[in-house]
């Protein structure tokens, strides 16, 4: 899948709603859609989040402090509003992290390729999830970051893709790192989800969802 044009400014800091857009949005009612950006601290979630909002990458940022970010986004010829949430690294704060979990609409399930039990934990985030939304299935993306350290490397494609597929989830590789990699792709992708998954103010619902891979 073709990486999606930016379309945007930089922002003037995290937190800041930023609407000033190659083209302005159709009406100031729009959808706003509450992402989360989970993961191990250390995998990479402040990078893509502050790549996708402000347009750097960062090296050196606060691993314990959680930011959200808020801004305008087209997403398939659709303006809506995005409002991201970058967890903590500390993720042991299990009360705080069931707190934002109740607040997610949709979710990126990070790990770092140049880690494995960063891969090896995503199950856990995965089960928490559905857990505290007391469902079956619920929207997340499975997201491969730091591809760029090829040499670095100890979780393959392959591990990947077969995560996701046991998860019943789509899958992308990432990276935050300038030129980025499917950065935009990947949290437009968490939209379309969304989009795409029945209402969740019903019954319990377990939902078949046709995996892919975003290359």
């Amino acid at each position: 899948m073709a990486i999606l044009g930016r379309g945007r400014q930089p922002s003037s800091g995290s937190g800041s709603t930023n609407s000033s857009r190659m083209s302005k949005p159709p009406s100031d009612k729009l959808p706003t859609f509450k992402l989360v950006v989970v993961g191990d601290g250390g995998v990479g979630k402040s990078a893509l989040t502050i790549q996708f909002f402000q347009r750097l990458f960062v090296t050196d940022y606060d691993p314990t402090i959680e930011d959200s970010y808020i801004q305008h986004t087209e997403v398939d010829a659709q303006w809506c509003i995005l409002d991201v949430l970058d967890t903590a690294g500390q993720e042991e704060f299990s009360a705080m992290r069931e707190q934002y979990m109740r607040k997610g609409d949709g979710f990126m399930l990070v790990y770092s390729v140049t880690d494995k039990q960063s891969y090896e934990n995503i199950p856990h985030f995965y089960t928490q999830i559905l857990r505290v939304k007391d469902r079956e299935s619920y929207p997340m993306l499975l997201v491969a970051n730091k591809v760029d350290l090829v040499h670095m490397r100890k979780v393959t494609e392959e591990m990947g893709r077969e995560l996701a597929h046991r998860l019943n989830l789509s899958y992308i590789e990432t990276s935050a790192k300038d030129p980025p990699l499917n950065v935009d792709s990947a949290f437009h992708e968490v939209v379309r989800i969304i989009r795409d998954s029945p209402p969740m103010d019903g019954p319990k619902k377990n939902k078949k969802k046709t995996n892919c891979v975003i290359m």
